[in-house]
């Protein structure tokens, strides 16, 4: 993986200009994306920057909400309640982790996995862990 270009890919996503601040958290993304990659997986292909960037771009709203409690939108202001749902800024950054997941499918393995089974009644159920 290339930190420059994290760092340029963090500031893209994040809308925050790079500062000694934030390397913790691109640490922690390029750790996680280290802990997912298959064996037989390249370590510099570049999707692997943008998954580490996405990850630790999401890590980052998490840590913003929680230390003011303010709700961010993608351009930084404070929406009026009806903006507030759906397209909130950490929904934004966990849809855009869960796209680069995907992209990355084939260089890295997940711990998530979804059981599905049946119940006596025949109605679905499931158990993601």
């Amino acid at each position: 993986m290339n930190i420059e270009k994290i760092k340029k890919l963090f500031t893209l996503f994040s809308g925050e200009e790079y500062e000694e601040k934030h390397q913790t958290i691109l640490e922690l993304g390029i750790a996680e994306v280290t802990k997912m990659l298959r064996e037989d997986a390249d370590e510099e292909d570049s999707r692997l920057d943008f998954l580490a960037a996405a990850d630790a771009n999401y890590r980052y709203c998490q840590a913003m909400l929680s230390a003011d409690g303010k709700l961010y939108t993608y351009g930084g202001s404070l929406p009026d309640s009806s903006a507030a749902g759906k397209w909130s800024i950490l929904d934004f950054a966990g849809n855009l982790l869960k796209d680069y997941c995907q992209m990355c499918r084939d260089l890295i393995t997940t711990d998530t996995f979804v059981f599905f089974g049946f119940s006596e009644g025949g109605e679905a159920q499931w158990t993601a862990s």
